[in-house]
């Protein structure tokens, strides 16, 4: 089941509140709870996860700030996202 069909399901029960039954607002509700725990996180091999956790303290972020960054250097080194370009007339605070 996807979270939006869960989200569907819970915006329903929510329509008709009265109507559901106990049990079947906790299936719901454990259901909701569980794609919410697992949502944000990406199991790695340990080399990877002690790679991860390195360079997280090297850039002063979290481990999920982390992936997003290499992910998002990564679609743009290999045309998936557009390079974000400096403007030739803006400021840069300094540095190039």
């Amino acid at each position: 089941m996807t979270s939006s069909d869960t989200a569907t399901i819970l915006e329903d029960a929510a329509d008709r509140i009265a109507d559901v039954s106990r049990p079947d607002l906790q299936i719901m509700l454990r259901r909701a709870a569980l794609l919410l725990r697992n949502s944000g996180s990406i199991a790695f091999d340990d080399d990877i996860e002690e790679a991860l956790r390195d360079l997280s303290g090297e850039f002063g972020k979290t481990r999920n700030d982390t992936i997003r960054f290499i992910v998002r250097e990564w679609m743009e080194k290999n045309t998936y996202l557009p390079v974000h370009e400096l403007d030739e007339d803006g400021d840069v605070d300094g540095t190039a």
